[in-house]
């Protein structure tokens, strides 16, 4: 009878590690496997858009909009959850937690991604390493107006007046965007127009009719209505592309004759948490412009005050850094901090 040796105890080692090698190659097959198949299939289940406003805001109404066509065409509900407060942070808190599974997706607006990293000293979420981009979903052009009385009729004609008396104009705003809209327009031309902060659009509209201030930056849909009534007069939008009814309003940027203004807009997007698969990433995706297609969601979205803009995740990556870059040198130029 042979005795075993070392070299017996070494086969049977091997052959172990052989089997165990297999087996985990089995079960990295198997589970690769079984990932593409819940990509293919997803969504089996409620899918959840977190807002991070208050119900009925232009935001809210796009991811209402958003939900209502993906659950008919992929048969599963898709439910709102409104998390508003502290500028968008507390719902990107909860989105960039929740788990990458395509079923949760978080509406984002230009604050989220791009502003409140230089706003705050700290934030609870990564704007660029927490979320993964997935497409725009709308633009909102706002507009630089001035009292119809003010004799105002050209963006020459303002920047004339405030090369003459420097210092002198104000302009309103009821949102930091209004705030960095003006100054970003102001630095580049080289007007020195003091800034006049108010709570909202409705108010600063209020103090460029009582005269508190000589122009105004604010979202068009708001400020529609006196526009068309002759009380107020829009110089310039500050977004290149607008719906339709904008088409008689200039571009900032030819009117001024500004590049460095040109194509500036709130805008709203749809991301998911960070390790979302990329399958479903680009599913949704499809989707999102799918739903933009159709002329009638074109115009339920314009009715709200913002137009339909779809990309695809890798545009709408490219486009958050392109923001990025243009508003941190505006914020920091300006040196707001709201912490």
């Amino acid at each position: 009878m042979r005795i075993p040796d070392a070299s017996d105890q070494f086969t049977v080692k091997a052959m172990k590690a052989a089997a165990q090698l297999a087996l985990a190659a089995v079960l990295l097959i198997w589970a690769s496997i079984c990932a593409c198949a819940q990509e293919e299939s997803y969504p089996t289940k409620p899918i959840r858009i977190i807002v991070p406003f208050p119900a009925g805001g232009p935001s809210d109404i796009v991811a209402r909009l958003i939900g209502h066509r993906m659950s008919e065409d992929w048969k599963q509900p898709v439910l709102i959850e409104n998390r508003p407060g502290a500028n968008t942070i507390i719902g990107a808190q909860a989105a960039a937690k929740a788990p990458p599974d395509g079923y949760t997706l978080f509406m984002v607006i230009d604050s989220t991604l791009v502003m409140n990293q230089y706003l705050y000293k700290s934030l609870p979420y990564d704007p660029f390493n927490d979320f993964a981009p997935i497409s725009l979903t709308a633009k909102t052009v706002s507009v630089l107006a001035v009292s119809a009385a003010s004799g105002v009729a050209t963006v020459g004609d303002l920047i004339a007046r405030a090369r003459a008396h420097p210092g002198e104009l104000n302009y309103g705003g009821g949102t930091i965007t209004a705030r960095l809209m003006g100054h970003l327009f102001h630095r580049a031309a080289g007007l020195d127009i003091v800034y006049v902060p108010f709570k909202g659009t409705p108010d600063t509209l209020n103090g460029l009719l009582t005269g508190s201030v000589e122009l105004i930056y604010a979202a068009y849909p708001i400020v529609a209505p006196v526009i068309a009534s002759g009380m107020v007069r829009a110089l310039a939008r500050l977004d290149r592309d607008a719906p339709p009814s904008m088409a008689g309003i200039p571009p900032l940027a030819d009117a001024a004759g500004i590049a460095a203004v040109d194509n500036i807009s709130v805008w709203l997007g749809l991301v998911a948490p960070s390790g979302t698969p990329k399958p479903i990433i680009d599913k949704i995706a499809v989707e999102i412009a799918k739903i933009f297609a159709d002329p009638l969601l074109r115009q339920q979205s314009e009715q709200t005050g913002s137009y339909p803009v779809t990309s695809t995740p890798e545009e709408f990556a490219g486009f958050i850094r392109k923001e990025a870059q243009r508003w941190s040198r505006v914020i920091t130029d300006i040196g707001l901090k709201l912490d």
